[in-house]
């Protein structure tokens, strides 16, 4: 059986990523820059079979047009939501290593930062739109069995191979942590906490750091949270955290992929396949 990655195979479900996104929505209104060179630099051998931000935009706009000439032949309307901005969509490794971007940490101390403008006003096209819907039309559009959804899915997903995306979620998750226990990322946790102790915060690692209870609550972070994230990243620049952590990730994800030829191909090629035919329904509008 063929499945969408990047919704089967999705995001690493670590603290890294998972921690302190916490009711983004009441946030303050404040300008959100864009993603830092920091967070968009990262980059990391599994990155080649999963899909990114930019990828996933792509399945979904043409989604949305698969979708609505489906609608339009059963004598529905569609409302095609506005398009994200490339520059707006979030680094598909941004939190992997805890907060890297000084602005961001400035801004928003550990708290995942706010969508930025585009991204906000397409999700918030997607809301309305979806309250909007009858009954009859949310059944038409994504009834499970044979809704205009599922009709898009198929077709982009049409003469995929099949890929074992249960393997891929647990490497995902191994070879994360087995990278923590690396010597040389040992070496630099030890470092970076040093470097924290100095600065009067007590973590073993980034990790310790991003996930303090303190920083979950909702709403704007606290001062105490922002200089603590501030620290934090200073802290990962002074030690070098971030280039040891994601060489040694390297190396862990190469090894995997070695070991598990015939997957990783069957990733690729899934993942190449269903972009392929996203593109082409967009090319034709």
């Amino acid at each position: 059986m063929s499945v969408r990655l990047w919704g089967a195979v999705g995001v690493l479900l670590t603290a890294a990523t998972a921690a302190c996104s916490t009711a983004a929505a009441t946030e303050p209104q404040v300008p959100v820059p864009p993603p830092g060179v920091e967070a968009r630099e990262l980059s990391i051998p599994f990155d080649r079979y999963n899909f990114s931000a930019s990828d996933i935009s792509i399945l979904d706009r043409a989604e949305e047009l698969l979708v609505g000439g489906c609608m339009r032949q059963l004598g529905m309307a569609w409302k095609v939501l506005p398009p994200s901005a490339a520059e707006d969509l979030e680094p598909q490794n941004r939190r992997r290593y805890g907060v890297v971007e000084p602005e961001i940490a400035r801004l928003f101390g550990y708290h995942a930062p706010p969508d930025r403008p585009t991204v906000a006003r397409r999700a918030a096209a997607r809301d309305s739109r979806a309250r909007s819907l009858s009954a009859k039309e949310q059944r038409a559009a994504s009834g499970e069995k044979d809704g205009c959804l599922g009709q898009a899915r198929a077709h982009l997903e049409q003469g995929t191979p099949q890929v074992d995306g249960a393997l891929f979620n647990r490497l995902i998750s191994e070879t994360f942590e087995q990278s923590q226990r690396d010597p040389k990322v040992v070496q630099v946790f030890q470092a970076w906490s040093t470097c924290m102790r100095e600065q009067g915060r007590q973590y073993a690692n980034p990790l310790a750091a991003i996930t303090d209870q303190r920083w979950m609550k909702a709403g704007p972070a606290s001062q105490e949270e922002i200089r603590a994230a501030q620290a934090d990243v200073r802290c990962k620049v002074k030690t070098g955290l971030v280039t040891i952590w994601s060489a040694a990730e390297k190396r862990i994800q190469d090894d995997a992929i070695s070991a598990h030829p015939t997957e990783f191909q069957a990733l690729q090629a899934t993942k190449d396949q269903q972009l392929a035919a996203a593109r082409a329904v967009l090319a034709r509008g």
